[in-house]
């Protein structure tokens, strides 16, 4: 029988097409997969929003940053910025803030940011500051003419100060200076 011969051959043929096709297709989509996979382990920090990176993981001791809404939030403990109830930023301190501008020329540019001082809840007994709201300003002054010193614009950066109002676990922890980026 020649012809069913024939015929089980040409479906043969058709079956060993089709999966080749079909394999073709497959390498295909792994290429494809392969090249996404690439273009994420390459991809440029401002590219890295999705993950939540934020570009500033790598910036310093006391320095931590996280991603609220729409804007990133870089928390600089105090302590590590400033004396005990004094304005002046601590030579140590120079070099993070430093990374910070940095990191805010390359990844975020002409956004708009926020410089927010904290304190702890012990009120002022001897200083020159009438109150913690005043002394959270100055030290979130202080940041921001550092930053402006280092090449951001001081037209784009905001000044607030929340004093004692929005304590953290410890005294110290509340202590702080945010650097706030509106994306």
């Amino acid at each position: 029988m020649p012809g069913r011969r024939h015929v089980i051959l040409r479906v043969l043929g058709l079956g060993a097409r089709l999966m080749r096709q079909q394999l073709a297709e497959k390498e295909a989509a792994l290429d494809a997969c392969n090249k996404e996979l690439q273009n994420l382990q390459s991809a440029k920090p401002a590219d890295k929003a999705a993950t939540g990176a934020t570009g500033f993981e790598d910036v310093g001791e006391g320095v931590s940053a996280s991603r609220i809404g729409n804007e990133v939030h870089v928390n600089i403990e105090g302590d590590v910025l400033f004396d005990s109830g004094k304005t002046s930023l601590k030579e140590s301190a120079k070099k993070s803030l430093a990374k910070i501008a940095d990191v805010i020329k390359k990844q975020y540019a002409a956004k708009p940011i926020r410089v927010a001082g904290f304190t702890d809840t012990d009120p002022i007994k001897h200083s020159q500051f009438k109150t913690n709201y005043h002394l959270g300003f100055e030290r979130a002054f202080a940041v921001r003419e550092y930053l402006v010193s280092k090449g951001l614009a001081g037209k784009e950066i905001s000044l607030s100060s929340f004093g004692p109002d929005v304590p953290m676990k410890t005294k110290e922890k509340s202590r702080r200076v945010e650097v706030i980026v509106v994306n």
